[in-house]
């Protein structure tokens, strides 16, 4: 049996010291292969287990992308549509609204808002949003708005960054979302989305939320062109960031979806992968706990990404976060995910259990609301007897008249 590499194993040894490691050595794991990715997985598991214990945690969510409109053309994007698309849409504010409630009547603490960018769209749509949702929910957390629609918003509004937000969090928004990352390399980002929000305003919009005590996901987008250097820099980013100013709750590796990508299906972009290998995504995920692991407890899985199997293999490889029932996903299933589009609390607590851990539903700045421990009987919710046709799907979304965009603007 080949040994495993003298300078990988003492980079292992590091980690399990509790100390951090440099991007040289972070693009040493990512390089790994075969019995080397093996003992990655298993250092971030130890990580992970002595970091957060074995629960792993799950939200219930609703997922609202009220248009699919963008002034932007990202290359790695099938969600966006030009205004004149006949399968544009935009959902009016009364209809998010009603969404919201439905999710929040099903047992949801959180509603996940994001979008593409209309042309002249008002600049304080999303802080309407916000005061809607509030007036007839208190109680829910909104989760929403990519440091891409900040920026817009600010844009749109003719407002700073910091009193856009300021107006946000006062209409009651309550953490944003940190996609709109993909690669923080600007060399790769005017690659595969030019125009898309620079690394200087991604950072800067991040840091202003941070300082207004609005905490913020954070997250990746990889398996394109990017090479491990690329990924490296962008953890230690991230981590970075994180001990200035300890407001991400979370990091989510997004495995790039390939199957309706403009920049893959068009080759406009040279040397483009269909996506990570099985093996780097099981790197991604451990590389980020081992990285993070000193400064951000929680490794959250996309399943909607990734798929039931892989999910479960990946937390035996750091990750301690199922994310959300996401009851109305639409950018991944846009990409052509085949992951579906909600995903019921009971499935979601078979698969961590079948996975030897303990489920634990949690809020979206991670309080614990129920440990599901074997001491709490297991009762099925409204969201898992709920037929889930009712919510409608993306690909039936795209085809009705009376919320095409050329009708409701």
């Amino acid at each position: 049996m080949k040994e495993i590499d003298p300078v990988v194993s003492d980079i292992l040894n590091q980690s399990l010291d509790s100390k951090d490691i440099s991007i040289k050595q972070t693009i040493e794991l990512f390089n790994a292969k075969g019995t080397e990715t093996m003992m990655i997985a298993m250092v971030a598991d130890l990580l992970r287990k002595k970091s957060v214990g074995n629960k792993v945690t799950y939200v219930i969510n609703r997922n609202i992308n009220f248009t699919n409109v963008c002034i932007k053309r990202c290359g790695f994007c099938a969600y966006s549509r030009d205004f004149r698309n006949e399968e544009s849409y935009f959902l009016p504010i009364s209809e998010v609204v009603r969404r919201a409630k439905e999710a929040w009547k099903l047992g949801a603490t959180e509603v996940c808002i994001q979008a593409g960018l209309p042309p002249k769209m008002d600049g304080f749509l999303y802080v309407d949003i916000c005061k809607a949702i509030k007036k007839e929910l208190p109680n829910i957390h909104i989760h929403a708005f990519s440091p891409e629609e900040i920026l817009y918003g600010c844009h749109r509004s003719g407002l700073s960054i910091r009193e856009y937000l300021s107006l946000l969090k006062e209409a009651g928004l309550g953490s944003l979302p940190g996609t709109a990352a993909e690669i923080l390399d600007q060399d790769l980002r005017d690659l595969i989305s030019p125009g898309r929000i620079s690394v200087t305003d991604w950072i800067n919009v991040i840091k202003s939320a941070h300082r207004l005590k609005i905490p913020t996901t954070s997250t990746i987008m990889y398996g394109h062109v990017e090479t491990a250097e690329n990924k490296a820099k962008h953890l230690e980013l991230i981590r970075s960031i994180q001990k200035q100013t300890n407001g991400f709750t979370e990091f989510v590796p997004l495995s790039f979806v390939h199957k309706e990508a403009p920049m893959y299906n068009n080759n406009l972009v040279r040397g483009i992968s269909p996506g990570p290998t099985g093996n780097e995504v099981v790197k991604m995920h451990a590389i980020s706990r081992i990285m993070l692991n000193n400064y951000i407890n929680n490794i959250q899985v996309s399943w909607v990404k990734e798929g039931v199997k892989m999910s479960q293999v990946l937390l035996g490889a750091g990750v301690n976060d199922f994310g959300g029932t996401l009851i109305n996903e639409s950018i991944s299933t846009s990409a052509g995910s085949e992951f579906g589009q909600v995903m019921k609390p009971m499935e979601i607590r078979s698969i961590i259990t079948s996975a030897g851990r303990v489920p634990a539903q949690r809020n979206s700045v991670y309080g614990i609301i129920k440990v599901f421990d074997g001491e709490v009987k297991e009762v099925a919710s409204l969201l898992d007897t709920a037929d889930t046709s009712q919510f409608g799907s993306y690909h039936e979304l795209i085809k009705l008249d009376k919320f095409r965009y050329s009708h409701t603007r």
